[in-house]
């Protein structure tokens, strides 16, 4: 399980299996690096992907599911296919979210629940059995090149103050706004690995990719 002490760095692949297979067995084994199987990634390579990853990667491993629906399904093969956390989406049903959250329990994973568009995170959780283990605040991928679009840490404070959870940041993280996530008081900073033609920010797939996550590991420090 996440340790509430530790700062951590989830490098998030949302390409394709050949890319995993290129990068992925560079990247150092570190206790502080999560390797997250991205939403698109899942939907292009199905469970066999995160299968595929756990056969690289012996360091913990999370799938970025956001279910809305069937969480019992989507949690079993996630854990099945070797993954160490998952994400359900804040906007589910409480339903959901609470099978969700106790599936995970039950199977010793890393619950996380995903922010993204809930206006009032705290509200989200305080109608829940039980707390997640990771609240994500999340800018979208669609939203990045929107100017304005910020990542909320205005609610970290509000949720910790209630709740002993690791915060997450996602979404356009670069060095200095991994720097400004770990200020306002998150825990693990989301960074994605993309291609020099996308529009978004994070680790180029042509660049050193294990010294820049080295680089990501000094400034969360």
């Amino acid at each position: 399980m996440l340790d509430h002490k530790t700062r951590y760095l989830q490098i998030a692949f949302n390409d394709d299996l050949a890319l995993i297979n290129r990068i992925l067995p560079a990247i150092p084994e570190d206790d502080r690096i999560l390797i997250e199987a991205g939403t698109p990634f899942i939907k292009r390579e199905g469970f066999a992907g995160i299968r595929r990853i756990s056969e690289i990667w012996g360091g913990k491993i999370v799938a970025d599911l956001k279910t809305m629906d069937g969480a019992l399904e989507e949690v079993d093969l996630a854990y099945n296919a070797g993954a160490s956390a998952a994400t359900v989406l804040g906007s589910a049903s409480v339903e959901t979210k609470n099978l969700f959250l106790q599936r995970c329990k039950e199977f010793g994973m890393d619950s996380m629940i995903d922010m993204i568009n809930v206006e009032e995170p705290l509200k989200a959780i305080l109608k829940l059995k039980q707390p997640p283990r990771v609240v994500i605040l999340h800018k979208g991928r669609d939203e990045e090149t929107t100017r304005g679009k910020l990542i909320q840490y205005k609610h970290i404070a509000k949720i910790k103050s209630k709740y002993d959870v690791l915060i997450s940041a996602a979404g356009g993280v670069d060095l200095r706004e991994a720097r400004s996530a770990i200020f306002n008081g998150a825990n693990i900073v989301v960074v994605n690995i993309v291609s020099a033609a996308d529009p978004w920010t994070g680790i180029r797939s042509d660049e050193n990719v294990a010294e820049i996550a080295r680089q990501f590991l000094r400034t969360i420090e």
